[in-house]
């Protein structure tokens, strides 16, 4: 849980890096939330007309969304690549499939434009 938390706490910082640890448990972190938030939507009958989201699940997705760019690009930044290419997820399908990719790409050994590598302890660790 912490490095959800440390991405909450750096909720609007777009400049230096993040490592995958804390990117992809973000994101499971995240995923499992609004199944949650979905499933009560469903059973206390808030989902929209479309079906496929209602009002906890929306809110919740509107509230990270800052975070999740900010880790995006933060990520992007670590493979050494511009925070630009977040808007690779404005494509449908295939913009989210390149960026998974490069999410999952290693970081940069040593230091970067972007600044010196992340570590690679725990928050609230050593």
């Amino acid at each position: 849980m912490g490095w959800y938390l440390d991405v909450l706490k750096k909720y609007a910082l777009f400049d230096g890096r993040a490592h995958r640890p804390e990117f992809w448990y973000f994101m499971l972190v995240n995923v499992i939330i609004i199944i949650v938030l979905r499933f009560i939507d469903g059973t206390c009958g808030m989902m929209f007309d479309s079906g496929l989201a209602g009002g906890l699940s929306t809110l919740y997705t509107l509230a990270v969304l800052l975070p999740y760019l900010g880790v995006g690009v933060r990520r992007l930044h670590d493979t050494g690549r511009t925070g630009w290419w977040v808007l690779l997820g404005l494509l449908p399908a295939i913009g989210t499939l390149i960026l998974i990719y490069l999410y999952a790409q290693p970081g940069d050994a040593g230091d970067n434009e972007y600044g010196p590598p992340p570590t690679n302890t725990e928050p609230g660790m050593a």
